[in-house]
C-alpha cells in the first residue's frame, strides 16, 4: 500500500501558527506567565500529538471489498459490500471513497462513486454497502477504494492507496432474434443423446467407472481427484457443431461503437438459441479482450461453454488484434461436420476472403452484417453462403422475460 500525508485546513497545522505557538511558549516560560503556558503548551500537545497519532494511523488498517454476483445481465442490481478494519490498539478516522465507472449509476440513478467516514475504535470493524445497477456490457474493475486514517480530531490526515479490486462481468443484453434454419450435418440422423456413438473430443463430465465401460474412459486426473475411478461422459459424435465468428476491424476503422453493440447483442442471443437448441457452439473474434481473456472459444457442449462465449462477448473492446482470417487460420479448430455464424459490420474484402477459406473447406457458413448487402442475399445469392442484415433478424427489442 502506497501511504501519502495529507493536511486538512486547521489552525494547528499551519506551519506559521506552530512557529508563533512555540515562541510564545517559550517567552512565558521565560516570564513566568503560567496561564499562557499552559494554554500555548495544550495547543503544541494537540498539534504534535495529533501528528504523531497520524503517522501511528495506517498502520494495521485493512479493506475488503466484495460483491454479491460477479457476473450480471444490464439493468441488473448488484450489491457492492465493502468491510474496514482497524486492527490495533489505536483509533482512528477513516474516511473511504470508491469511484465507478459512469455506465454504473444507483437504485435512483444518481452519479456514481460511493464515500463515507467514521470513526474506528481499537480492534473495531465497519461495513458499508452500495447497490450498483450497471447499464452496459462489459469488464469493470470496482476499486481499488481510497482510504484517509488520521487522528480522531481530523487536524491530519493519511491516505492509503491500496490494491485491492473486485472484477464484475456485464453480458451483453439479450434481443429478440428470429430463428435460423441453420445446416444440419448428422452422422446417422439420430437427434441428440440417442446417438449410439460417442466423440472422445467433446467431454461434458465425468462418473464414477463403471465396470462395463472400457479402460480407455477412465479420467485418470478426475479419478486421482475423487481418490477413485472415474470415466468420462462424452457428446454424441452427431452432434452439431457450429462456430461464431465475429469480425471487429471495419467496425475499428469507422468507429462504429453502438452498432457493435448490436452486433454483440445479436451474437450473444444467437448463442443463447443455439444452445437450447443442443448445439456445440464455439466462438473465435479478432477483437481486444479486456482483462487478458481469451479470444478463442473451442466448440464444446459443456455446461460452462454458453457462459464463457458470453463473458467473452462482454469483455471485446472496438480494438482489432489483426485479421479474422489470420486467427481463423493458425489458432482455430475446424472439425469436419462444423458450420459457421458470421457477425460483421458490412460485406468487403474480408469477409471475401473468410468466405472463400470457408468453401474451400466446404464449411457453409450464414452472414449477418449491421449494414444492409448492396445487392441479393440470402437465397437469392448463389453457393453456400447466406447473408442477413442486422434489422432483419435482431430489430433490437428485448425479449419478454
Amino acid at each position: 500500500m502506497q501511504i501519502q500525508e495529507i493536511r486538512l485546513p486547521s489552525i494547528f497545522v499551519v506551519p506559521l501558527v506552530q512557529v508563533f505557538l512555540v515562541v510564545f511558549f517559550f517567552i512565558s516560560l521565560l516570564y513566568g506567565f503560567r496561564d499562557l503556558v499552559l494554554f500555548t503548551g495544550i495547543l503544541l500537545g494537540v498539534g504534535f500529538g495529533a501528528s504523531i497519532w497520524c503517522r501511528l494511523s495506517p498502520k494495521n488498517i485493512r479493506c475488503d471489498l466484495r460483491v454479491d454476483r460477479v457476473r450480471v445481465f444490464p439493468e441488473e442490481r448488484l450489491q457492492l459490500h465493502i468491510r474496514a478494519v482497524n486492527a490495533k490498539f489505536l483509533p482512528v478516522l477513516l474516511k473511504i471513497a470508491v469511484r465507478f465507472d459512469r455506465s454504473i449509476t444507483g437504485p435512483e440513478h444518481e452519479d456514481t462513486g460511493f464515500s463515507s467516514e467514521c470513526g474506528l475504535l481499537w480492534y473495531q470493524g465497519s461495513s458499508f454497502q452500495k447497490e450498483l445497477i450497471f447499464h452496459r456490457r462489459g469488464f469493470y474493475r470496482l476499486g481499488p477504494p481510497s482510504l484517509s486514517v488520521g487522528d480522531l480530531f481530523g487536524f491530519y490526515s493519511k491516505e492509503i492507496k491500496s490494491r485491492i479490486s473486485v472484477d464484475v462481468i456485464v453480458y451483453p443484453r439479450l434481443v429478440e432474434i428470429k430463428p435460423l434454419s441453420l445446416p444440419r450435418r448428422d452422422f446417422y440422423g439420430v437427434p441428440g443423446a440417442r446417438s449410439p456413438v460417442e466423440d472422445p473430443v467433446y467431454i461434458y463430465g465425468t462418473r464414477d467407472y463403471q465396470p462395463s465401460s472400457p479402460a480407455r474412459r477412465i479420467h485418470w486426473k478426475a479419478s486421482a481427484r475423487h481418490n477413485r475411478l472415474q470415466e468420462k461422459l462424452c457428446e454424441p459424435t452427431e452432434q452439431e457443431k457450429l462456430l461464431i465468428l465475429l469480425d471487429v476491424s471495419r467496425f475499428a476503422d469507422v468507429q462504429a461503437e453502438e452498432a457493435l453493440e448490436r452486433i454483440i447483442e445479436a451474437a450473444a442471443s444467437y448463442t443463447v438459441w443455439l444452445d437450447r437448441q443442443g448445439y456445440a457452439v464455439g466462438f473465435a473474434t479478432n477483437a481486444r479482450i479486456a482483462g487478458g481473456g481469451s479470444s478463442i472459444i473451442p466448440i464444446s457442449r459443456s455446461p460452462m461453454q454458453l457462459s464463457r462465449i458470453l463473458e467473452a462477448l462482454a469483455r471485446m473492446r472496438i480494438i482489432s488484434e489483426g485479421s479474422l482470417m489470420d486467427i481463423l487460420t493458425r489458432g482455430v479448430d475446424l472439425p469436419w461436420g462444423l458450420s459457421c455464424l458470421v457477425f460483421a459490420y458490412e460485406e468487403g474484402d474480408a469477409t471475401s476472403k473468410l468466405k472463400a477459406h470457408l468453401r474451400n473447406r466446404k464449411i457453409p457458413a450464414t452472414f449477418l452484417c449491421a449494414q444492409k448487402p448492396a445487392g441479393l442475399y440470402d437465397d437469392q445469392r448463389p453457393g453456400r453462403e447466406r447473408h442477413f442484415a442486422l434489422d432483419d433478424l435482431a430489430p433490437g427489442e428485448k425479449p419478454d422475460s
